[in-house]
């Protein structure tokens, strides 16, 4: 198996990478706080939005229509909100 690095800094695999986005990191940022790719040169993160591609991330879809990408993500109630503040 031929393994292709995609951060030399940190030893990431372009197949980590695809396994990361995979399980739903949809931006270089995302990945970053999985793997740490990005986070030292630089150097890589353009290859890693290569591999993210446009369009994979129903969020990034989301937001490309002009709608919020954490609107589907739970709210607590305002009831709970302010009682827990309270």
């Amino acid at each position: 198996m031929k393994r292709v690095y995609v951060c030399s800094c940190f030893g990431i695999t372009e197949q980590q990478v695809r396994q990361h986005a995979a399980d739903g990191a949809c931006t270089p940022r995302q990945i970053a706080s999985a793997c740490k790719a990005g986070t030292d040169c630089g150097g890589c993160v353009r290859r890693i939005q290569a591999l993210l591609g446009r369009g994979n991330c129903p969020r990034r879809e989301l937001a490309d229509q002009g709608r919020s990408p954490l609107a589907d993500v739970a709210q607590p109630p305002a009831a709970q909100v302010t009682a827990d503040a309270a």
